[in-house]
């Protein structure tokens, strides 16, 4: 090129060097950082901090005094068991729901859709007072199923109810940009080369979604432990039978026993905290042998 047709251009900044020849829209990564850890400090160091603190306050015994009365720990049982069991059922049902919400069309499917997200817009004490006047004995559906012995409502099946609720949108809202995404070609070759129906979901379709799935799994399982509002009024609350573990914690602070009561939640943070690394790993682990993106 000759030095007439460069004369006009000039050189780079140093900047847009740096910057790949385009100026970036947010500043820079120091500033966007310090922004960054400020804002998690503030929302979630700062308070995870203050209630490591004031259970620092209880001596060994106290802090195990506290963390494994019989009343608390038939409490674990309940909460992370009938978590378990609502994120499970949500794995499957939710996955059916957004299923049928991308690869079919029907009358008022954007209704359907839309009312996927109502648990997330519903105030949890509605929903639980909503799932109280439907499966108590004298509700709706609960006087057709008491007579053959069936209780929901004040009982730990209540609660499992409960959190099904709340937890469902997690699945589907996961799960469905994968479906939308994925490759039919795919699905149809499997199919013309013999594979059956099931051989196609198994091999074809479940390890695509397979990461989507233990995503909204966990965060199913998630909101599913610290869940309040919907659950208190369909649980009865009887001690070691229906009473979940944020009642025991909220009935510890409207007692003052604040220390025990923080004790009590940092077992739950704990616990939540090992199994979502667990759940993390496992998704790592089936994305490398999947080979689908990060």
């Amino acid at each position: 090129m000759s030095a007439s047709s460069t004369a006009g251009v000039a050189p780079a900044s140093p900047q847009l060097r740096r910057t790949g020849g385009a100026k970036r829209v947010l500043p820079g990564f120091g500033l966007t950082l310090g922004y960054t850890v400020l804002y998690l400090s503030v929302i979630v160091l700062i308070p995870l901090s203050a209630l490591l603190f004031k259970t620092s306050t209880l001596s060994w015994d106290q802090f195990w005094n506290a963390v494994t009365a019989p009343r608390v720990l038939a409490s674990y049982r309940l909460t992370f068991g009938a978590s378990l069991i609502a994120a499970l059922v949500n794995v499957v049902f939710g996955l059916l729901v957004a299923w049928v919400l991308v690869r079919y069309t029907f009358p008022f499917k954007k209704i359907v859709d839309a009312l996927v997200d109502l648990p997330f817009a519903l105030p949890t004490a509605v929903a639980g007072i909503s799932l109280t006047a439907l499966l108590a004995g004298n509700g709706w559906i609960g006087q057709y199923l008491e007579p053959h012995g069936i209780q929901l409502a004040f009982k730990p099946a209540g609660i499992v109810v409960a959190l099904i609720f709340i937890g469902l949108p997690f699945v589907v809202r996961t799960v469905q940009p994968v479906l939308e995404d994925a490759e039919k070609e795919l699905e149809e070759a499997a199919t013309c080369l013999g594979a059956t129906r099931w051989q196609t979901f198994t091999r074809v379709i479940l390890p695509s979604i397979a990461p989507a799935l233990l995503t909204g799994f966990a965060m199913a399982f998630a909101r599913a432990i610290g869940e309040y509002g919907s659950v208190i009024f369909i649980a009865g609350n009887m001690p070691m039978v229906s009473e979940i573990t944020p009642l025991i914690i909220i009935g510890k602070l409207e007692q003052y026993d604040y220390a025990g009561a923080t004790a009590v939640a940092v077992v739950m943070l704990v616990i939540s905290f090992v199994l979502l690394l667990v759940i993390n790993a496992l998704q790592a682990w089936q994305r490398r042998h999947t080979g689908a993106p990060a």
